[in-house]
C-alpha cells in the first residue's frame, strides 16, 4: 500500500506505569477511536502512523511496556461479543460509530447480548 493512502490500524498497549499509561492514552486519543480500554483504531497515512509510533516509543519503558500496531485488511470482518465499550467523550447517534469506521472500509459487525 502506498504511503500516501489512508489505512486502518489497530493499536493495543499494555503499560506498566500509570503515568506512562495516561500519556500513551492521550497520545492515541488525539488520532483514533478507543474501542477497548487499551485498544485504539486509527485511520492514517503510513507517514503519520510512523510519527505517532516514534512518539510513543519515546514515552514507553521498553523493558516494562508492550505496544503493538496491526494494519487491518481492506475488508475486515469484525465480530463484537458482549457489551461494547465507548469512552465518555464518544457521542453516539444514529449509526454514528459504524459511519466513523465505515468511512474507511465496509465492516461486518455482529453483536450479541450478554
Amino acid at each position: 500500500m502506498p504511503d500516501n493512502q489512508d489505512a486502518l490500524y489497530l493499536i493495543a498497549y499494555d503499560i506498566a506505569n500509570p503515568k506512562r499509561l495516561a500519556r500513551i492514552h492521550r497520545a492515541l486519543k488525539k488520532h483514533g477511536m478507543q474501542v477497548q480500554y487499551s485498544v485504539f483504531t486509527v485511520v492514517l497515512k503510513r507517514k503519520t502512523l510512523l510519527k505517532i509510533l516514534t512518539h510513543i516509543s519515546e514515552l514507553i519503558n521498553k523493558r516494562e511496556d508492550d505496544v503493538r500496531c496491526y494494519r487491518l485488511p481492506r475488508s475486515p470482518e469484525i465480530v463484537v461479543l458482549g457489551q461494547q465499550y465507548f469512552s465518555e467523550d464518544v457521542m453516539l447517534f444514529t449509526d454514528g460509530v459504524n459511519r466513523i469506521l465505515a468511512r474507511h472500509r465496509e465492516l461486518i459487525v455482529i453483536t450479541t447480548e450478554s
